[in-house]
């Protein structure tokens, strides 16, 4: 917490810890922020070197998720991140390029955050080529398959649509001529948003064998605690996961493709 004056950083402190428990103050607003910033720009630029990785060890036939839960056994110098279908909500997506644009006028060029975005919004396309892939193994055409999303809020047990990657997947998809549903508990319609009003007014379909059977390929974009994945590996035979959300349930071979 910093404040432009003492008197600001007094008053703002006695607000703060009638909430928090614990409020960290600093020298100034400008330290504040900063702070704010660093923290996404952190986390922005390690999930974009995970990502990375991901795409990498894909190629190599490497399963990621299985070298990051080896690597987080080091007791000291390495944090866990996780790959997924892009970056979402308020913060990491967007803040980071609050500094870029403002270190243009100190005459710095933001080298790290700017790559980190590049991979982070790259990773939509990426998981389409591989549901693009996941359809061919059987032998179907991504025009005209009808694709369900699961996950529309942009982390898992939130409802928040806010910056989600979904909707560039679910955007994407139709582009190539699929037909999109989604299916998220925590979000039974999807209310207008910014930049996706297209998609407002679109319900949540219901979970059920009868309806799950008939998609071609289902997309796991955010993995629901309240989401049964051992349903669904019952009642779907092509399965895009790009959480991971898939690890120890039975399924048969190529049903399954990690994104």
């Amino acid at each position: 917490l910093g404040g432009v004056t003492k008197k600001c950083l007094d008053e703002g402190y006695a607000l703060y810890t009638s909430v928090f428990p614990d409020v960290i103050k600093v020298s100034s607003t400008a330290v504040a922020e900063f702070t704010k910033l660093l923290e996404n720009i952190y986390r922005s630029v390690n999930i974009g070197l995970v990502n990375e990785m991901k795409v990498i060890a894909s190629k190599m036939g490497v399963d990621i998720w299985e070298v990051i839960e080896a690597a987080k056994t080091k007791p000291f110098g390495f944090k866990a991140f996780y790959p997924g279908p892009g970056l979402g909500g308020h913060c990491i997506p967007i803040d980071p390029f609050y500094l870029t644009w403002k270190a243009k006028e100190y005459g710095v060029n933001t080298k790290f955050i700017e790559l980190a975005g590049e991979i982070n919004r790259s990773m939509p396309n990426y998981v389409v080529d591989l549901t693009v892939q996941a359809l061919n193994r059987k032998k179907k055409s991504i025009n005209g398959s009808q694709i369900l999303i699961i996950g529309l809020a942009y982390k898992a047990n939130v409802d928040d649509v806010r910056e989600s990657p979904a909707f560039h997947l679910m955007e994407t998809l139709k582009l190539d001529g699929a037909e999109i549903s989604y299916y998220d508990p925590h979000i039974p319609e999807i209310p207008p948003t910014r930049e996706h009003m297209e998609w407002s007014g679109l319900k949540s379909i219901i979970w059920q064998e009868e309806i799950i059977s008939q998609f071609d390929c289902v997309i796991i974009a955010t993995a629901h605690d309240r989401v049964s994945f051992s349903d669904l590996a019952k009642w779907s035979d092509c399965i895009v996961d790009t959480r991971n959300a898939m690890n120890g349930i039975p399924t048969s071979p190529d049903q399954v493709i990690k994104a």
